[in-house]
């Protein structure tokens, strides 16, 4: 049988990584390899520090699509890839990679995951978490201070000029694509059951459903 992939998208501090950790929690003995979408950014190593930051990194044409829809193709033939590893202090893609073995289900999450069409289509399930806007930002803050150490005047310049127009443009409209849209982040304990049910029912062979 072929992994069932599921994709989390959401705004940048929705929550999804916790719906995905959620999620892959109660999935009991079946393996799950995570994929983060933050990974496949292109690389702009050839470019001075100072232009690199000035990317909008919330656009579609910042990330690699090619590469995420290959390895994702690859995950979902059940073979095994090498995932980039990207540096968010320095904006570059590092040279390490993450080896991701083949598992059961592959959980990928990212803010702009549903705005390729062929990523869409190697989703099984597609799964938008939602938030509003203030614990978003909230939640962007803590994170981008404690594992980036982006000071918080950079932080709000950033979410002012492309983090929410990005999200009013792109990742909002990308919501009528999901299946299942999770209220209140990653604490809505029903809809984890509700996704994690509908996966235990996929995985199940068909002679005993």
């Amino acid at each position: 049988m072929n992994p069932l992939i599921i994709g989390v998208a959401g705004g940048s501090g929705s929550g999804k990584s916790t719906v995905a950790r959620n999620v892959a929690a109660a999935l009991g003995d079946a393996s799950v390899a995570f994929i983060d979408m933050d990974a496949y950014y292109l690389d702009h190593s050839h470019l001075p520090f100072e232009e690199r930051k000035a990317i909008n990194w919330d656009h579609p044409n910042a990330f690699d699509w090619d590469l995420l829809v290959r390895q994702l193709s690859e995950l979902a033939e059940g073979r095994s890839i090498e995932k980039p590893v990207y540096d968010f202090q320095a904006h570059v893609r590092g040279g390490a990679v993450v080896p991701v073995p083949p598992a059961d289900v592959i959980v990928i999450d990212g803010i702009l995951l549903f705005v390729d069409s062929r990523v869409r289509d190697l989703c099984n399930v597609k799964v938008f978490v939602d938030a509003d806007p203030d614990i978003r930002l909230m939640r962007r803050i803590k994170r981008d201070m404690a594992k980036r150490g982006r000071p918080l005047p950079e932080i709000l310049d950033q979410y002012l000029s492309t983090v929410r127009p990005m999200h009013l443009e792109f990742v909002e409209p990308s919501k009528r694509y999901a299946d299942v849209i999770v209220p209140r982040g990653g604490h809505n304990p029903v809809a984890i059951e509700m996704i994690v049910a509908k996966i235990m029912q996929r995985l199940q062979p068909a002679s005993v459903r």
